[in-house]
């Protein structure tokens, strides 16, 4: 229980809530995770529900009732195209991601959806997919309901919460299904857990992690799942940094991950991913540079997350672009190991983990310092061992990192992930490494401010927080940016 002064503060934590690594980093598609994975997996969850009560042959119609945040920013966060493909039977890991847009005007124009592949039944997105603007339920503010008729008229109908970062609550549970409740060598509810089990045992925070981790999968399998983690976001950089265009939407944001890899490249030739680090590294240093390169980094990151492609949650997708920059920028410039990839991703995890529990990581409950802000604390945390810090030192930076988010709002113009979302990532990107620069230069026993300190600190915040700026487009830049959304 994280206790507060204030008796409606109090944020109750499942005493049985074991997240793994691979909770935290999911591979799935953009713009969100909260608006697009989360309602695409609720979407598989229903048709898994529909097939264990009925024949899917029987069903003739499905409607979609998306409530709350869902409602207010689902167009620009695609999340009535994401509840169609999770319906569709397509899952956000596997699918061509290029084939998206096709299969969006295929159920548009023939006002047909195929049921998990197998059943075709009559479907209008404009119709079946219904906007419910002002009506939120209480759980949380990111709620969709599914309604499936028969040919009887037998109703099945179910409810989901998506709760950020890609988690899913289905209504008569009221309990996230996250790994396996299992017994952990090493269980962390708050941040002094974890500095407790060093104290007692002088191990890492990746080596603890690690521990765990072994509880779920074997350690083959741990490194092979990581490796894959970080290869998804190579290539979501990578690719970012060579997609040219303009962002679909209506706000018409033009890319700018590619022009500027070409400026910084001045004309280097490559052919392969490894090439193109070798050209980084050959063709500049210095401060100005890593920084530009920094912010290439997360900008071709969420480039790729707002034009629909797969990116992995690092905790949500709004943020996804902090982690694999920062990661990428040490990488480079620092030291180059695969070591150092899956001890990275192991600390910056935990932290996740942290505040997932103690607070939130749903802009929909707590503004942008949910996503931005925790993204940030994250790679700070990770950056910091992988640096040779200590794990006191680990936790110092993310608590910077945090403290100098809190209070940021969430105000995406037009509903889409684009603005400010885009920049915001360079933003959290930056503060991680000053943040981790500032704990290896300090000592964390003179620190005022703990790492739990600014968890519940963030949770009171959320709490405090007008809800227009909440992931509502109804506050801050989203009202008072001038811009015709024609297509939205």
């Amino acid at each position: 229980m994280v206790v507060s002064e204030k008796s409606n503060t109090a944020k109750p934590a499942l005493k049985e809530e074991r997240i793994s690594v691979f909770d935290i980093f999911k591979i799935g598609v953009g713009p969100s995770s909260s608006h697009t994975l989360g309602p695409w997996r609720a979407a598989q969850q229903f048709v898994k529900l529909v097939r264990e009560t009925i024949d899917l042959n029987e069903i003739t119609s499905v409607k979609v009732f998306l409530f709350g945040s869902l409602a207010k920013t689902g167009i620009g966060h695609g999340t009535d195209l994401a509840v169609q493909l999770g319906l569709s039977g397509f899952d956000p890991v596997t699918m061509d991601t290029k084939q998206i847009e096709g299969i969006k005007s295929r159920i548009m124009e023939g006002k047909e959806l195929s049921l998990n592949g197998e059943k075709k039944i009559v479907f209008n997105p404009k119709t079946d997919i219904k906007f419910q603007m002002q009506e939120s339920l209480p759980f949380h503010p990111n709620a969709l309901t599914f309604v499936a008729e028969t040919d009887s008229g037998q109703t099945i109908t179910d409810t989901y919460y998506s709760v950020g970062g890609g988690f899913v609550i289905k209504e008569d549970e009221k309990e996230e299904k996250i790994s396996p409740c299992v017994k952990l060598p090493f269980p962390v509810d708050h941040a002094s857990d974890l500095l407790a089990w060093h104290k007692s045992t002088g191990m890492k925070i990746s080596d603890i992690i690690y521990e765990n981790e072994k509880v779920w999968r074997s350690e083959a399998e741990i490194k092979k799942q990581l490796l894959n983690i970080w290869k998804v976001m190579k290539e979501s950089i990578f690719e970012g940094c060579h997609n040219e265009g303009t962002l679909s939407g209506g706000l018409n944001v033009k890319r700018r991950a590619a022009a500027l890899n070409k400026k910084l490249l001045n004309g280097a030739n490559y052919s392969t991913y490894e090439e193109w680090i070798q050209a980084i590294r050959s063709c500049g240093s210095g401060f100005k540079y890593t920084l530009d390169w920094l912010s290439c980094f997360a900008l071709a990151v969420n480039e790729e997350n707002a034009s629909f492609s797969r990116v992995v949650t690092a905790p949500t997708n709004g943020s996804a672009g902090v982690i694999p920059a920062v990661l990428q920028y040490y990488l480079i410039f620092c030291n180059d190991t695969e070591e150092d990839v899956i001890r990275f991703l192991l600390t910056a995890s935990e932290v996740g983990c942290i505040f997932k529990k103690g607070a939130t990581i749903s802009a929909a409950m707590g503004g942008c310092q949910a996503e931005i802000g925790v993204s940030s604390a994250m790679a700070a945390a990770g950056l910091t061992e992988v640096s040779g810090g200590t794990v006191e030192q680990c936790m110092m930076a993310a608590e910077i990192a945090m403290e100098h988010h809190l209070g940021m709002t969430c105000d995406p113009v037009g509903g889409l992930v684009q603005i400010p979302c885009i920049e915001r990532n360079t933003m959290g990107a930056i503060k991680a490494i000053t943040a981790s620069q500032l704990a290896m230069q300090s000592n964390p026993e003179n620190a005022k401010v703990s790492l739990d300190n600014v968890v519940k600190t963030m949770w009171e915040t959320a709490l405090d927080m007008n809800f227009r700026y909440k992931e509502t487009s109804e506050g801050g830049l989203a009202v008072n940016i001038p811009i015709s959304l024609s297509e939205c």
